[in-house]
């Protein structure tokens, strides 16, 4: 995709200036969010690294970034005190940095969007209070940037370049500010690096980001000995929503081969000696990456209400469209 170079301003890029006229329209998106999304954007190898553990800097870095949670962090509720450390954050962390599991057709519907988005407080979609908008600006303007969580992790996984930046000001601020770590894609290869990654078993997750402008911004493909996020959530820190979905298995169809234990990120799959493989409803995501890998075409993907509800932009679009119209 060729996208032509912006004039940078004196002192700062174009896309910085539009970073932060974004962010000036919204009433609650403050200097501190502001100074948090351009670090976070700015230096996201340093600040997923340190946030992960696997930076070389982490152990010199995180108290200072515990200083200044102590002085500058918001409060957990109304009346309750500071949090004091990363780890009494986590939660409130995971309620603005998160990601909601999506099938291989629903992250393919995001980067084939041909009109501008906006769909605001989509609370039954994204369970979280913060950052739960989609809001995109020249969707048709995606980067590809090497994976954060991969770039330190010992043994990592292959290939590099699979987080997608989607909408601006974000690609433009990425292109800008990691030009030897990102670069422009059109729709068509963008697809093509979902198929890619959902093939190796990998996950795709739409990222949400409180100081991301409390919105929508990447489409990430993750796995679970790489990913922050998937790590977390394993550990009890919420970061990630089902897609929506769960997976059912025939039991008639499956042979009990187990090769789609190995791809699961999320162990939800298990052998019943009884029937066969089953699924633990309380761990899928709802991600069908299962479904691939199954020679017999034994499972499926159903909506589950008590799961979520999908990230369908064209139903969501459609929804918002309704609801403005009744007003």
């Amino acid at each position: 995709m060729q996208i032509e170079p912006k004039k940078k301003h004196p002192l700062i890029a174009d896309s910085t200036r539009q970073f932060i006229q974004e962010g000036r329209k919204q009433k609650d998106y403050s200097l501190w969010d502001f100074v948090h999304g351009y670090v976070y954007a700015r230096w996201p190898y340093l600040y997923i690294g340190i946030g992960k553990g696997d930076h070389p800097l982490a152990k010199k870095v995180l108290p200072v970034i515990n200083f200044f949670i102590r002085i500058f962090g918001k409060k957990s509720d109304e009346t309750g005190p500071r949090s004091h450390s990363l780890t009494e954050n986590s939660h409130t962390m995971a309620d603005g940095y998160h990601g909601k599991a999506l099938p291989l057709e629903t992250a393919k519907q995001l980067v084939m969007v041909n009109e501008p988005i906006h769909v605001e407080d989509l609370e039954k979609v994204i369970p979280y209070t913060k950052a739960r908008s989609i809001i995109l600006k020249n969707p048709d303007h995606i980067v590809v940037l090497d994976c954060p969580c991969r770039k330190h992790k010992a043994g990592h996984c292959e290939p590099m370049d699979v987080c997608m930046i989607v909408g601006e000001p974000f690609a433009s601020f990425i292109v800008d500010h990691q030009p030897e770590t990102s670069r422009w894609i059109d729709r068509e290869e963008a697809i093509e690096i979902l198929e890619a990654e959902n093939a190796r078993g990998h996950v795709q997750h739409a990222f949400f980001k409180d100081a991301m402008l409390g919105r929508f911004y990447a489409i990430c493909n993750c796995c679970e000995c790489c990913c922050g996020a998937m790590n977390a959530h394993r550990n009890g820190v919420p970061m990630l929503s089902s897609s929506g979905y769960l997976a059912q298995v025939d039991q008639d169809l499956c042979i009990g081969c187990q090769e789609c234990h190995d791809y699961c990120q999320f162990g939800a799959l298990y052998l019943n000696n009884v029937e066969g493989t089953s699924v633990d409803a309380a761990k899928c995501m709802g991600c069908g990456v299962c479904i691939s890998k199954c020679a017999t075409e034994a499972i499926s993907l159903y909506l589950a209400p008590e799961k979520g509800i999908p990230l369908e932009i064209e139903n969501l679009v459609a929804e918002a469209v309704a609801q403005a119209n009744v007003q």
